[in-house]
């Protein structure tokens, strides 16, 4: 089994797309309600790639996961900051591949020059916080009841990470 991690191109538009649905149409994990098409992942994974990074796990040339870091906030003064996300196919959660993107997509942010890196995860989501946790973000604070999503509130955690160790 051959594992790696690179660059997503918009010919992974499909691949990000099949494996992010699932958590819209049927998790909490993401506040996004309908799942993005083909076209529409397509242009986020251009859109990332401008100022940050967007990355596939690919194993035996299958997409498993891909991870990618944005704009915190659209004000100026956060241009050196970003939010991030990890999606595995659900099949491979909890496998350590969220680890492997984590590990790539960090020091290519910081290449890029963020210099902190942020991550929201909705409530509750041991394995999200477990992730986080062994990556190093350091959790800030909880917001409550911030999200409606399949008849219920949810709280969301965020957490931080300082990107500038990871400077080359």
């Amino acid at each position: 089994m051959t594992t790696h991690v690179r660059d997503a191109t918009p010919d992974d538009a499909a691949a990000c797309a099949a494996i992010y649905a699932p958590y819209t149409t049927d998790t909490a994990i993401t506040f996004e309600l309908t799942p993005p098409d083909t076209q529409e992942m397509a242009r986020r994974i251009t859109a990332a790639q401008r100022h940050h990074a967007w990355l596939v796990l690919e194993e035996d040339d299958q997409v498993l996961g891909y991870a990618y870091g944005g704009p915190f906030r659209a004000r100026a003064a956060y241009a050196w900051s970003c939010e991030v996300s990890v999606y595995l196919d659900p099949h491979h959660r909890g496998s350590g591949r969220g680890r492997a993107l984590y590990r790539a997509l960090l020091p290519a942010l910081a290449a890029r020059g963020m210099h902190t890196a942020v991550a929201c995860m909705t409530l509750p989501n041991d394995p999200s916080l477990a992730l986080h946790r062994a990556m190093g973000f350091t959790t800030v604070g909880t917001m409550h009841r911030v999200g409606h999503k399949h008849d219920a509130w949810h709280d969301v955690a965020w957490a931080e990470i300082d990107l500038t160790a990871l400077t080359p």
